[in-house]
């Protein structure tokens, strides 16, 4: 077995551009900007940025499960819009699929896409190493205790005192 894995799909772009979308090198694997396109790579859900966030993210899990990997093991996300002002539905999307398994995660607002239509790519990294197990259930969350008390980073807004007047001589 090659230390360098590929994997291609049957979208229109990756023979034009030249690239894979899953390369997995050891334990790193990364899933190239993936969008809104269907098992015949027609571009679903023209118009709603929630359909094409989950399809994009269907579509990522489909590459990462050929690679036998599952979505908990995706370590970062990247995010490119086209429209920022509709980011609640990218993120309703995203927390539905990472919701016990967070990962880093980037937003970013692009110009255009490689299609008119398309308004959202997902770029995904994954770890592929042996202590990456699915989330505990019931896992609970870590906790930061609180530190000491701090000065405030602001200051109170309290009047300063009264200045004495200079004795003249």
């Amino acid at each position: 077995m090659s230390a360098i894995s590929r994997i291609s799909t049957n979208t229109p772009w990756e023979p034009v551009f030249g690239y894979s979308r899953l390369v997995r090198a050891g334990d790193i694997v990364a899933v190239s900007g993936t969008t809104a396109t269907d098992e015949r790579g027609l571009i679903v859900g023209g118009g709603q940025m929630y359909v094409q966030a989950r399809q994009a993210l269907v579509n990522i899990r489909t590459a990462l499960e050929r690679a036998g990997l599952a979505m908990h093991q995706v370590i970062r996300t990247r995010m490119f819009v086209t429209d920022m002002t509709r980011s609640a539905e990218v993120a309703r999307a995203h927390k539905e699929v990472f919701a016990d398994s967070p990962p880093a995660s980037t937003i970013v607002e692009v110009g255009r896409l490689a299609h008119p239509d398309m308004m959202i790519e997902i770029e995904a990294d994954a770890y592929a190493g042996a202590a990456s197990s699915p989330p505990a259930a019931a896992k609970p969350k870590a906790t930061v205790k609180p530190k000491a008390k701090s000065k405030p980073l602001v200051k109170s807004a309290k009047k300063p005192a009264p200045r004495k007047a200079a004795r003249r001589r």
